[in-house]
């Protein structure tokens, strides 16, 4: 039942990536971790895989349609997988936790369920402009390369794809409109999942049987969402979404809320407690 269960879910998950264009690659870590048992740095890297191979499907469309700017992508996509793959390695320090990992993973979550919410709630005349104001200014590659390093290095820690992050900085940083730069988004994630998989290799352990099936449930899921995608207004069902990440991400911090409680622990009052605890003994 728990099988059905997660696998059910990684069709929803390609259901939401074919409708959205994005966000459902963030369900496929919780689900791998709280349904189908899999230890948060093995779901992470597992997760890669996923997301790589399921944005091979969403890129296919975009590339035939020339809305992949390549150049654009080697640029940000080489500063986002030196970011995976230092992330990645990141991730395999002794001192970087499961705890730790799962809970940068919800507030990353929080801020793509807020981002998603605040557009949904925009109107827009013309799909191309969509969701963001015109570039912030005239050349700001350094800027871009420096958002590179920095999501890549978040998608080797927790699994993430980043899309949520990298659209606007092509739009707002690299002068791309909306249409390429999702698709361009689309061949950066494969570049960062490949780079950040890579870091965790001989790291973790691998479920393959796993992550072929749920490959394939999300790419069921994928097509079936672009078909939806015709009836459904995108708006209304990114807003529902996006209040579900919510839901989702609420659930990690409370599933890691002893680890959270942990870190803000004033020092005096653990000492204090340490103390007295000697004196009873």
């Amino acid at each position: 039942m728990t099988w059905i269960i997660g696998h059910l879910l990684a069709v929803g998950m390609g259901i939401s990536l074919g409708l959205l264009g994005g966000g459902g690659s963030v369900l496929a870590l919780p689900v791998l971790v709280y349904v189908m048992g899999v230890a948060p740095k093995n779901a992470i890297a597992m997760t890669l895989v996923i997301i790589g191979t399921v944005s091979i499907l969403g890129l296919i469309p975009h590339w035939r349609a020339g809305n992949v700017w390549l150049k654009t992508a080697s640029i940000f996509g080489s500063a986002t997988m030196l970011g995976a793959f230092f992330g990645a390695k990141l991730a395999t320090l002794p001192f970087v936790t499961d705890a730790m990992q799962m809970l940068l993973f919800a507030l990353l979550m929080l801020v793509a369920s807020i981002a998603m919410i605040g557009r949904s709630a925009r109107k827009h005349k013309t799909a191309d402009t969509a969701s963001y104001p015109p570039p912030v200014c005239k050349y700001c590659w350094l800027w871009l390369m420096s958002e590179g390093i920095v999501v890549g290095t978040l998608t080797g820690l927790v699994g993430v794809g980043g899309g949520f992050a990298i659209v606007p900085a092509l739009v707002l940083l690299g002068k791309v409109p909306m249409k390429a730069a999702i698709g361009t988004s689309l061949l950066i994630i494969i570049m960062n999942a490949i780079a950040g998989f890579i870091g965790y290799l001989g790291h973790v352990t691998l479920d393959w049987g796993l992550m072929l099936s749920f490959i394939l449930a999300a790419s069921i899921g994928t097509v079936a969402g672009g078909y939806l995608s015709q009836f459904v207004p995108a708006a209304r069902l990114q807003k529902s979404f996006g209040y579900f990440l919510l839901a989702i991400a609420a659930l990690v911090m409370f599933q890691n809320r002893d680890t959270f409680w942990q870190w803000h622990t004033p020092k005096n009052v653990a000492s204090a407690n340490v103390i007295s605890q000697s004196k009873l003994d």
